[in-house]
């Protein structure tokens, strides 16, 4: 298995594995894994092995090298590639190729990582399971019957069956956290604007954030600190200094930091009473390591998911009113001439009938709704207004906490088919996540143990904006009084 790019790049420096063998290496378990678990949407072997014949071509020459050198990343199939397809896991975008890179691609070949391929993953980035993919389901390593999550299933799914160490996921309300806790691997949400969303396909535009995905705290500190950044073609990128985030990990004593408990947690209705005894572990963890725990309440945090789903949808409806099967994505080959709206409007709506699947086309009416006249000022408003109060919330808490403390998701990993058909009980899965992204906040999930089934189990730390150092330095203190990030699936 390849668990580490931290030892990937020591192993590398210190003559023991070339690149082109841990390319080989990363190759040989997708194949063994795609058939069961179905992670990628595509694999991108030659580009891979070249890639990782110029790393090594590089390390006898003696040049210089990036920080990822070698290190295979797998990439969600919602960031633009230019050497390999960008679908989004929709008909839509099956034949698209961009023409260029996202910015934290881009990042990832200027750091020497080689990128071995995209992460199947919930339409658009639309679903908590990676069911709604219309390149088919992505399986749980941890049990094959089951959801990794989703929207990025795929980026965690290959990273805990063993095939890469680090994989790029996006998070516009839980996406990268649910499956990192699903699958029992570490996954973080940077705050809004850390990480360019130049070349990520939209979802919602003011949620959506890439974040870095791995096994261990110091890895999606390597990751991060490769993709963060600056980018002066996303306007809603934050020209801020991005630390060393490696640096801060080398202590693990949390002696002055203030840890404020979710209460609210404790007492949602059909919560797993396992994932709330494994927050309380964790409260436990920390405090032996010097933190204050304080109880801390989110008072407006139940408007959390029904303004998220006002919210998210209405900015959806509006990103992809673009596909029209005339610009680009799918067209359909057969336009009705007869129609009494005119043939041009017969195939605007076959081609988005038939490149959209349910679920986007839902959350597309849901948006299209919400924004009409004379009904955007009592949903798409009012959420606007509700939000301003969850962020004042968390302006609160951080008044009297250094961190927040909770679940990631109300039960573990469900059965693959039992949600897919009840969309409120799929969009509840998103009830500890979404107050992040609507608030703009990092987060991070981190594994916590398992279950009675042996499902993992993920705990969530939230931190005031751009302190993802303060979130990694406590995450990284958790993980070394404890091996739950070690626990490996035994399929």
């Amino acid at each position: 298995m390849l668990d580490s790019a931290l030892e990937l790049v020591r192993l590398q420096e210190n003559g023991d594995l070339t690149a082109v063998e841990i390319v080989e290496k990363a190759l040989s378990s997708i194949q063994d894994t795609q058939a069961s678990i179905n992670a990628f949407t595509h694999v991108a072997a030659e580009q891979a092995i070249d890639a990782a014949k110029r790393v090594d071509a590089k390390r006898a020459a003696g040049q210089p090298l990036g920080r990822l050198a070698g290190v295979p990343v797998a990439v969600k199939d919602v960031l633009c590639t230019s050497d390999m397809p960008t679908t989004c896991s929709s008909r839509m975008l099956e034949n698209f190729r961009p023409p260029y890179d996202a910015t934290v691609v881009s990042k990832l070949r200027a750091a020497d990582a080689v990128i071995i391929g995209k992460t199947n993953m919930d339409e658009f980035a639309m679903g908590a399971s990676t069911e709604t993919s219309a390149f088919g389901v992505t399986r749980n390593p941890w049990n094959t019957d089951c959801t990794p999550g989703g929207s990025s299933g795929g980026a965690a799914a290959c990273v805990a069956a063993g095939s890469v160490p680090l994989s790029l996921g996006t998070d516009t309300g839980g996406s990268i956290r649910q499956p990192a806790a699903f699958c029992g691997i570490t996954g973080m949400k940077p705050t809004y604007g850390r990480v360019s969303r130049y070349g990520l396909v939209a979802f919602a535009s003011s949620l959506d954030q890439v974040g870095p995905m791995a096994w261990s705290v110091p890895d999606v500190a390597l990751l991060l600190e490769a993709i963060a950044g600056f980018e002066p073609r996303d306007s809603t990128s934050l020209n801020q200094f991005v630390p060393n985030y490696s640096d801060v990990l080398q202590s693990a004593d949390l002696r002055g930091l203030r840890i404020g408990v979710l209460n609210e947690a404790a007492e949602t209705a059909g919560i797993d009473p396992a994932i709330i005894a494994a927050v309380n572990e964790a409260a436990k963890v920390f405090q032996s390591q010097g933190a204050e725990i304080v109880e801390i309440q989110l008072p407006h945090s139940k408007y959390w998911v029904p303004t998220y789903y006002v919210i998210a949808p209405c900015e959806a409806s509006s990103n992809l009113s673009r596909y029209d099967g005339a610009h680009y994505g799918h067209r359909t080959d057969s336009i009705d001439l007869t129609s009494e709206h005119g043939p041009l409007v017969s195939a605007y709506c076959r081609s988005r009938a038939e490149g959209f699947g349910s679920e986007v086309k839902r959350r597309i009416m849901v948006g299209t709704y919400a924004l009409s006249e004379g009904y955007a000022d009592k949903y798409y408003s009012q959420a606007l207004k509700v939000r301003r109060l969850i962020k004042g919330d968390f302006d609160a808490a951080f008044g009297q906490a250094d961190l927040l403390l909770g679940p990631v998701t109300p039960s573990t990993a469900f059965r693959l088919g039992d949600k897919i058909e009840d969309p409120i009980q799929m969009y509840l899965c998103d009830l500890f996540t979404v107050g992040a992204n609507l608030a703009g906040l990092p987060a991070i999930s981190l594994p916590a143990g398992n279950d009675a089934n042996g499902l993992p189990i993920g705990i969530q730390l939230q931190a005031p904006a751009l302190e993802e150092s303060r979130l990694l330095f406590a995450a990284n203190a958790f993980q070394t009084a404890t091996d739950h990030h070690h626990q490996r699936p035994s399929h």
